[in-house]
């Protein structure tokens, strides 16, 4: 059941858990019980010397280049209901974000933390979205209800040639029943630099199961001058060939917007789109999108593949393919086992420069 203020006053046969640096196995009545001995954060526990235990000597992790953190390892069943990050800006496309579900070999979520988030372009941007929220200093938080019947794992990678210090978490679950027909949450990260002249962008393919899609992330740079957004989703359902049985109207258009976002940045609920850098409309300019469906998901029975065009204009009045630099996060619950993801393309693939 989803709460809201409609029902938050109604009795749930529930247990609240919450892993962080503080409880890594987030059991009862065993938070806060770090000593400078067992810290992961020797800096906190150096500022807590005159204190001692219980006055936050492992508030954070420091995570070497080329590991890995367990951040939840934890039986179930029950829900995920928020995680919450925050870490140095130019770790977003190096701290690689996994999670597995019920002892499954392959992930079903698997993105860069920083789009995963909705911040692309090593840079901060707040996000007032429902799902995603992301608040003044680079506060990054999921409400995504993520069900778990057995197990979820969650780790995060550092692929980045540097130590990343200060990794701040929380991950806030539940322990309660599941039922039979919870879906378990997706997300799947891609990036074409340059788009081949004449392609659509492919941001998802391959699924196969049942479920809903809930969400899009996109980070664009354009790499020529004008309006770069004539181009329409298209989401194939179901066996659909060649041509799609939903066809969007224009880039803008899905994202909520309107005439060129001639008015500029906006961040609300379920849509968003914000200038990054750059100057409206010239080469090199970075932006970055989003569109959840919370009120009106994107139904599938047995497969979906989902793609946008980038269009902008030539002469005389005639679109133009575009090549430009295009990145997304699209999230969705499908039933499992899932289908394995393409391959998590290599830090130089991913880098932004």
């Amino acid at each position: 059941m989803n709460i809201d203020l409609g029902n938050i006053f109604m009795k749930r046969n529930c247990e609240s858990r919450s892993l962080s640096a503080e409880n890594f196995r987030g059991e009862k009545g065993k938070g806060g019980m770090a000593t400078a001995a067992d810290t992961l954060a020797p800096r906190a526990a150096n500022s807590a010397r005159d204190l001692g235990q219980g006055w936050k000597v492992s508030p954070f992790l420091d995570i070497p280049a080329g590991q890995s953190a367990v951040l939840m390892d934890n039986a179930g069943p029950g829900v995920i209901r928020h995680i919450w990050f925050t870490f140095d800006v130019k770790f977003y496309r190096d701290l690689i974000l996994r999670i597995w579900w019920d002892g499954e070999l392959e992930p079903s979520v698997e993105v860069p933390a920083g789009d995963f988030f909705c911040c692309s372009w090593n840079a901060r941007q707040n996000i007032l979205a429902q799902p995603i929220n992301v608040n003044p200093k680079g506060g990054m938080n999921c409400f995504f209800p993520m069900p778990f019947r057995k197990h979820a794992r969650i780790s995060v990678t550092n692929e980045g040639v540097e130590e990343l210090k200060g990794f701040f978490y929380t991950i806030n679950y539940t322990l309660e029943p599941v039922a039979e027909d919870a879906l378990s949450l997706h997300a799947q990260w891609r990036r074409t630099n340059p788009l081949e002249y004449g392609t659509d962008y492919t941001m998802l393919d391959g699924v196969r199961g049942q479920g809903q899609y809930v969400g899009t992330f996109m980070s664009w740079q354009q790499n020529n001058a004008g309006w770069w957004g004539e181009g329409e989703i298209k989401m194939f359902l179901d066996g659909d060939g060649k041509f799609p049985t939903i066809c969007g109207t224009g880039t803008e258009d899905y994202f909520g917007g309107a005439w060129c976002f001639d008015e500029g940045n906006f961040s609300a609920p379920f849509f968003g789109f914000q200038r990054v850098s750059g100057e409206r409309n010239k080469p090199g300019t970075r932006l970055t999108l989003y569109r959840f469906h919370v009120p009106d998901p994107v139904f599938f029975r047995q497969d979906l593949r989902v793609t946008m065009q980038a269009i902008g204009w030539r002469g005389e009045g005639r679109y133009l393919p575009l090549q430009d630099d295009i990145a997304s996060v699209v999230y969705w619950y499908q039933t499992e086992p899932h289908a394995k993801f393409p391959a998590l393309p290599g830090r130089d693939l991913r880098e932004i420069v």
